[in-house]
């Protein structure tokens, strides 16, 4: 026990500290705490492939994540969901679905593979960087997947970030109400942060109707990871045994179900979620090691020209169908 504690401690310590720095760097100056970690990982790739650290770093980007991924099940309760109205859910939940559908489609036309369009899709619809997280975490492995799933999460962060000053804007010109505004804020913007400052420019009701509308759609990750996991599960010819639902995601839903229930206190809920980004934090931070801008480059423009497309898509979808119904 004692040699694996020390096999695993000095890539987990160097993940964490990146990880530290990047969120003492956000709190204290601004700017979006995955990617700092992201870049601030990258300057240490040299420490990939040193056999003291690239145990603990291949620790961090897989099995710390899907901690963080789990814990992410305590924020969700289906008292918020009721709340939004059958309406806003239907919406909510096409949204999430043609969005992932127009990635699959845009990714065939631009001869990008069809689990490069579920990424990039996913991430887009549902919940940024967490959720291209999750979702890589099912897909399968190939040579460029990882920075592949990096290069998604950098690009769905920085147009998350263009998103929250952009899109109050739009919410102004429409003449949309708090309630509008806090399903299009919620429906459209990619992270959960930038959701919440870009509800909380407009006012503190839009705010807090954007930041339910966005919980329901980090509701959708569970089925949709539970969905892209049994596909490419049945289609690799996975192994007689392999547990259907991944244990991550069970751990998600028993928490989304407690939390649902009112076994977990406001208290509990608050620390399990401080928690979950701290551990995809340190996730990000231990992928960033294992990436240089030489393979991002190596990726070309199209995986960025995806995210653009599919948030046009997004955006677009959900404004019109709220000028409609306005």
């Amino acid at each position: 026990m004692l040699e694996t504690w020390r096999r695993f401690t000095p890539g987990l310590l160097t993940a964490g500290v990146i990880a530290l720095a990047a969120t003492f760097v956000s709190e204290h100056y601004g700017g979006p705490q995955f990617l700092y970690a992201l870049f601030f990982g990258i300057s240490f790739n040299f420490l990939a492939e040193d056999p003291r650290t690239r145990p603990g770093i291949e620790l961090a980007a897989r099995t710390v994540l899907r901690v963080g991924v789990a814990l992410l099940g305590a924020r969700i309760t289906l008292e918020q969901i009721a709340a939004l109205g059958g309406a806003t859910v239907l919406l909510v939940a096409l949204a999430v679905l043609l969005t992932i559908g127009f990635g699959v489609w845009l990714a065939r036309v631009m001869k990008q593979s069809t689990p490069d369009g579920l990424l990039t899709g996913g991430a887009v619809a549902i919940c940024g960087a967490s959720a291209a997280l999750a979702i890589a975490a099912v897909l399968p492995r190939t040579e460029r997947s990882s920075q592949f799933t990096l290069l998604t999460v950098v690009g769905v962060t920085l147009l998350s970030t263009v998103a929250m000053i952009v899109y109050p804007l739009i919410v102004s010109l429409a003449g949309f109400d708090a309630g509008a505004a806090g399903i299009f804020l919620g429906g459209t913007i990619h992270d959960v942060a930038q959701v919440v400052g870009a509800g909380y420019i407009i006012s503190p009701e839009a705010g807090a109707n954007a930041t339910y509308v966005k919980l329901l759609r980090v509701a959708m990750l569970l089925p949709v990871v539970l969905a892209l996991s049994y596909a490419f599960r049945a289609s690799s010819g996975t192994v007689k045994g392999t547990p259907l639902v991944p244990w991550f995601l069970a751990v998600f839903a028993a928490l989304a179900a407690a939390s649902s229930a009112g076994w977990l206190p406001p208290a509990a809920v608050g620390a399990l979620s401080d928690v979950s980004r701290a551990c995809l934090v340190t996730a990000i931070a231990a992928l960033g090691v294992k990436t240089s801008f030489q393979e991002f480059a190596s990726l070309g423009w199209r995986p960025v020209a995806l995210l653009v497309g599919e948030t046009l898509f997004l955006g677009t979808l959900v404004l019109v169908t709220l000028l409609i119904w306005k």
